[in-house]
């Protein structure tokens, strides 16, 4: 079993040794040992790579450990964090939270527990789902025009007005699959994931956001 330590810190010095003094009196107790610490810092501005979550996701297989201080350690929004938990336990790591091991993977109550978040991460993308059709209806009584002008043969333009919370939405870590069923309903007619992937690729800004 690999067992791999994720600390996520502030600029404060302190912080960080805090993290990891937790991490360690934990392997000590329970007499495992950690390969590896990986820091990234917390600011919610950078990229899932600058965040080292890619290698993280790169260096656990099924059956390795990952210990956290806290839940809010994970990720930069709740919604994140919830689909790091689900991913992770999906390919069978799993996560000890060591300040707050009720809401770790490894207990025995970790079934009924991973059915709670992947129901919260469901709940959150649904109020997203809300939100949007809310936004849009604002916008249509305010006269602005939604889906693809008359006359255009550039499918990808049908996305124009919803370039923004696009945005919004990949920074926050939804996939794209997921943005689709949420847009696809408020749409004239619905469109491949692919569609949303070519308006996603010519859009510098969107496609650094989809990479991060």
């Amino acid at each position: 079993m690999n067992v791999i330590a994720y600390i996520r810190v502030s600029t404060d010095k302190q912080d960080l040794e805090n993290q990891k003094h937790a991490l360690l009196s934990y392997a000590q107790t329970q007499k495992i040992v950690i390969q590896e610490f990986i820091h990234a810092e917390v600011s919610s501005r950078k990229s899932s790579k600058e965040r080292k979550l890619d290698e993280l996701l790169e260096k656990l297989s099924k059956g390795d450990l990952l210990l956290v201080t806290e839940l809010s350690r994970l990720g930069r929004n709740m919604l994140e964090t919830l689909n790091l938990i689900n991913e992770l336990s999906d390919k069978g790591i799993k996560i000890n939270f060591v300040n707050q091991p009720e809401l770790s993977t490894t207990a025995s109550h970790a079934k009924l527990l991973l059915a709670i978040y992947s129901y919260f991460a469901e709940a959150e993308r649904d109020y997203i789902s809300i939100r949007t059709k809310q936004g849009l209806a604002a916008a249509k009584a305010q006269g602005k025009q939604l889906g693809r002008p008359k006359g255009s043969r550039d499918k990808s333009r049908v996305l124009d007005p919803f370039r923004t919370q696009l945005l919004d939405y990949l920074k926050m870590g939804l996939e794209l699959s997921a943005i689709r069923k949420i847009f696809n309903p408020q749409l004239e007619k619905a469109i491949s994931y692919n569609a949303y992937r070519y308006f996603v690729m010519q859009d510098q800004e969107l496609k650094e956001a989809w990479k991060a």
